[in-house]
């Protein structure tokens, strides 16, 4: 069975990647939408790995995901302008994730500790060292979707 998971998942990823070469980056445009829940199964981790995978490697920014990661470690807040909840998560690809928060918009995640999964819909920007996730709340003029983190049943947005 974990076998045909596993095709199943390879398959989907080259057949987005052979989407890609094919001229077709529509889903790697700026500001496009790609969510793991889109997939079915338990390949939409595997998918939205790749996805972010693929976003790494090709220096790609401003790109809707979502996924799940693990802590990995707890950072300072940011204090220089608006205040950001910052923390590294890990992806099961291994890849990781500076998480910004912004809680001057959206309530802080409260009692995260390292080690705990934390699921994700907000924006990636790369950076050399795995990538941002930021835009992980609401956006008070409307004109952004709305991005959330959950983390324990309770989502942050």
């Amino acid at each position: 069975m974990a076998y045909k998971i596993i095709l199943f998942a390879l398959i989907m990823v080259l057949g987005y990647f052979y989407q890609l070469q094919d001229g077709s980056d529509s889903l790697l445009s700026g500001g496009s939408s790609i969510s793991a829940s889109e997939t079915s199964g338990n390949s939409a981790t595997t998918t939205s790995d790749a996805i972010l995978a693929h976003a790494f490697e090709n220096g790609r920014s401003d790109l809707q995901v979502s996924g799940t990661g693990q802590v990995r470690q707890l950072l300072s807040d940011d204090r220089d302008g608006s205040r950001h909840q910052r923390f590294i998560l890990r992806l099961s690809s291994g890849q990781t994730l500076l998480v910004a928060h912004n809680i001057d918009l959206a309530p802080r995640v409260a009692n995260l500790s390292e080690d705990d999964t934390v699921e994700f819909y907000g924006v990636y920007e790369w950076n050399n060292q795995g990538g941002v996730i930021h835009w992980t709340h609401h956006d008070p003029n409307g004109t952004h979707p709305a991005g959330w983190l959950k983390h324990q049943g309770r989502t942050y947005q």
